[in-house]
């Protein structure tokens, strides 16, 4: 399984994204699940993924190599003329290589389906951020609902879900981020470290600056035992339930 956040805030995006694949108790191994493709002064696009390794993988290289293309005529995320279109390539992508992978299975609930967040931006148009299902379908990012969550999500939701706030600091948002994926890697085996973190600064149109967490980083360490004492301690000054 895998755990991957995107958020899309007043001053930017950030995604993380942790590494660890398992395919068995004897079968554990790390590979990245968050890609980026940019053109320099151009576009800037980030792609997470969860579900199926070699559905996403398929899918990851399906896109290079449609970027690599000469022909004007095969679509690419580097030559749409808009997010929105990114996402339709891309979620058409996502269904074809699940369909040819799945033939006669029911393709949301196949062994094969993934699930991608999709974000960047397009030089002179809006910052985009979207979920794209494995059906090929796909929605955008909201007021109502500023983030999104692929995988093992719901472990790290509730804390996601009290306090992200758009205008917060791209500071402020990772560390919410850790304590989000701390609670998770506590509660399922299957979500792990180093994370990646990828963080893009909105209209700037370059790279995202980009840092791997590993086992060892000491803030992440300290974020996840100072929320661990806090929560104890909060727990503790909350009024005693009486049976009465």
């Amino acid at each position: 399984m895998s755990y991957c956040v995107g958020l899309k805030l007043n001053c930017g995006l950030v995604f993380m994204s942790d590494t660890l694949t398992n395919g068995g108790l004897d079968n554990i191994s790390h590979y990245s699940k968050t890609f980026t493709w940019g053109v320099p002064d151009d576009r800037q696009i980030f792609l997470s993924t969860a579900g199926n390794l070699a559905t996403s993988q398929a899918v990851i290289s399906t896109l290079t190599e449609q970027n690599e293309s000469r022909s004007e005529e095969t679509p690419s995320i580097l030559r749409a003329p808009s997010m929105f279109q990114v996402a339709q390539t891309v979620s058409r992508t996502l269904a074809e290589v699940i369909g040819v992978t799945a033939k006669g299975q029911m393709v949301a609930d196949s062994t094969f389906s993934a699930t991608f967040i999709l974000g960047g931006q397009i030089k002179g148009s809006k910052m985009s951020l979207y979920l794209i299902y494995p059906e090929g379908n796909f929605i955008e990012v909201s007021e109502e609902h500023p983030f999104f969550q692929i995988g093992e999500t719901k472990y790290g939701r509730p804390i996601l879900v009290r306090a992200f706030e758009p205008k917060m600091s791209f500071e402020d948002a990772v560390k919410l981020l850790m304590v989000s994926f701390d609670s998770t890697i506590k509660a399922n085996l299957s979500v792990g470290l180093p994370l990646d973190l990828h963080i893009y600064d909105k209209d700037s149109i370059l790279p995202a600056k980009s840092m791997k967490i590993e086992r060892d980083n000491p803030y992440f360490s300290m974020v996840s035992h100072q929320w661990g004492e806090a929560l104890k301690n909060s727990l503790a000054a909350l009024p005693k339930f009486s049976l009465e």
